[in-house]
């Protein structure tokens, strides 16, 4: 009964934003009362989806935060949901509280440098009770990493200004947890629905078509 309730309120959620959209078209509805927006810099970061995409979504993350975790599988839904109008940016915010989540972080990096960024980030968020070096190194060769160079790379501590970088541009925007999320600018905080998520990007893709 939760899951049939959980699927209605879903499906009545989107018909709700759909019924509204026809409205506004119908009737040449404008919005001029903008949300609040943040400038967020994209930097060199891992991101999927075409640069020419309609709504970018900026996340700050971070590897050993369980929240983060489960918002993997809705930003995933999300991108799948939505395709070329969609482009998503990672960008890294490690917690101090997580001793695990900076080397993590910089774990991906090294993974970047050998093409396979999202493979490492899918394999730690997969199993955030292995993100300790050795671990992360045994991870690396499970994924067709070069070992020998990924260790290196993570022992070097090549991209840690990287990582830092990335944390200290987030508080500049105002992130204070994870993960937050910026959608064309619109900060939203938390593991969210799909439904959520949905709310402001069909907002950001109606207001771009007009």
């Amino acid at each position: 009964p939760q899951i049939v309730s959980i699927l209605r309120s879903q499906s009545l959620g989107t018909l709700q934003r759909s019924f509204v959209r026809s409205l506004r078209r119908k009737h040449g509805v404008r919005i001029l009362l903008e949300p609040p927006r943040v400038q967020v810099a994209q930097d060199d970061d891992a991101a999927k989806g075409p640069q020419t995409a309609v709504v970018t979504i900026v996340e700050f993350s971070d590897y050993q935060c369980p929240y983060c975790s489960r918002a993997e599988t809705t930003i995933n839904a999300v991108m799948e949901k939505y395709g070329d109008q969609i482009r998503l940016v990672y960008r890294d915010y490690p917690l101090s509280f997580h001793k695990n989540a900076q080397k993590a972080a910089e774990a991906s990096e090294c993974a970047e440098d050998q093409g396979k960024f999202w493979e490492m980030h899918a394999a730690m968020f997969a199993n955030q009770s292995k993100l300790t070096s050795p671990q992360l190194i045994e991870t690396a060769g499970t994924i067709g990493l070069d070992a020998a160079d990924f260790k290196t790379c993570l022992e070097s501590g090549k991209h840690a200004q990287e990582v830092r970088k990335d944390f200290s541009d987030g508080k500049s925007y105002g992130v204070t947890g994870t993960p937050t999320f910026f959608i064309n600018g619109i900060m939203m905080v938390g593991a969210k629905s799909v439904d959520a998520f949905s709310a402001i990007i069909d907002q950001e893709l109606d207001r771009l078509a007009n």
